[in-house]
């Protein structure tokens, strides 16, 4: 084995492995320069924890002669025995090595040592990986080679994880922050806070199709349920309406107790208002059917749910708002203002729907001219569209 080989591996771990573009792209190499320095490396894994609200942990899988598979588990996987009966779990709680061959018959305490015995592995070793604020995550190695790994090949295998554990740690914490942002603030305004929009006044001028929903009855129902009751409907309520807005194209930007504020970029160049603003339209009815279908049952009482959407279209400022080191990064605006005005009009004419003559304009839908209402702010009235389905 030559030593000058795994210390350029081992170089180009702790420069960043700058020739490749994706963490799988170095598991794939540095696995690649394993083999080539004589480890016969039959599959090896990268089991890393992260932070995100439904990923509990992911993992990348190198086979020789394969593409890395990436995966990933929900949090009921650290209470599964699949978990707590695997080597990896050992790893984990204890930041120690384990190390067995899955031929003998010591490894039948574990299934999936009795998977790789039925490949024909002859050896299996699992390293943690150690974080610097001590957290420890898990990578395996195996081979099918007679014998398994001679001590020269688990040496140098050894010597690859304080470099590969600190190439994790970095790409791991960058990956957590975008996907903070994201869950946060949304995805296009969690790329320009990475991007370093980042300070007060920093803002965009967009042309949006623009949603403000609002639970009908919120105020009554949580003066008659418990909290957390109401967390749970609300979480239940806008699950109704998130996966339709981002299914559309939309991103949610914020939520205001029973609130929510989407926006549907408009490009500037080629953007064709009508196709977004029918897409806009889509996830309404979407959200529509699924917030009617919704249904919570508390103690004795089946609760129902009635909701208002309301659609307009302009140009809003999308920035950077706040107070010393304390910002938000949201829509002001005085379309954003008139869709607010808008969805109490909904309110008083019971409807779900509602558009503003700009939106329905831009939508070939057959619309309900419901008349001219005064605004707030506004010196002229505004003509109010609903869907002809809801008269």
């Amino acid at each position: 084995m030559d030593p000058s080989s795994l210390t350029a591996l081992i170089n180009w771990l702790i420069d960043g492995a700058r020739s490749s573009d994706q963490p799988s792209q170095t598991m794939s190499e540095a696995c690649g320069r394993l083999v080539a320095l004589g480890v016969p490396l039959w599959r090896a894994g990268v089991f890393v924890r992260t932070l995100h609200p439904e990923i509990f942990g992911r993992s990348f899988v190198w086979r020789q002669g394969g593409e890395v598979e990436i995966g990933s588990v929900d949090y009921g996987f650290q209470d599964s025995p699949t978990y707590w009966d695997s080597p990896l779990a050992v790893v984990v709680r204890q930041g120690v090595a384990f190390r067995a061959n899955p031929q003998s018959p010591e490894a039948e305490r574990y299934p999936i040592l009795m998977d790789l015995r039925a490949d024909g592995v002859t050896d299996y070793l699992a390293l943690p990986l150690i974080f610097l604020d001590g957290e420890v995550h898990a990578s395996s190695w195996t081979t099918r080679s007679p014998g398994g790994f001679t001590e020269a090949q688990a040496e140098a295998i050894r010597a690859v994880i304080p470099a590969l554990s600190r190439y994790t740690e970095i790409i791991g914490l960058r990956r957590i922050a975008s996907m903070l942002l994201d869950t946060y603030v949304g995805n296009s305004a969690g790329a320009r806070i990475l991007g370093g929009q980042i300070r007060r006044g920093h803002t965009d001028t967009m042309h949006a199709a623009i949603w403000l929903s609002d639970l009908r009855g919120f105020t009554p129902l949580s003066d008659r349920l418990p909290a957390e009751t109401v967390v749970d409907i609300l979480n239940l309520y806008f699950d109704c309406q998130v996966e339709a807005i981002r299914g559309q194209g939309g991103e949610v930007l914020k939520f205001m107790g029973d609130g929510l504020l989407a926006v549907f970029p408009i490009a500037a160049q080629d953007g064709d208002p009508a196709e977004v603003c029918s897409r806009v339209l889509a996830a309404a009815r979407a959200a529509r059917s699924r917030v009617h279908a919704l249904e919570y049952v508390s103690g004795d009482a089946r609760e129902r749910f009635r909701f208002g959407v309301a659609l307009h279209v302009g140009e809003v400022l999308y920035g950077n708002i706040g107070g010393g080191n304390r910002l938000d990064f949201t829509c002001i605006g005085p379309a954003v203002n008139l869709a607010a005005r808008l969805e109490k009009i909904a309110a008083r004419l019971a409807r779900t729907v509602v558009a503003s003559e700009t939106f329905a304009g831009a939508c070939a839908e057959p619309w309900t001219d419901l008349g001219a209402f005064p605004i707030a702010g506004l010196a002229t009235q505004q003509r109010v569209f609903g869907l002809r389905e809801e008269d």
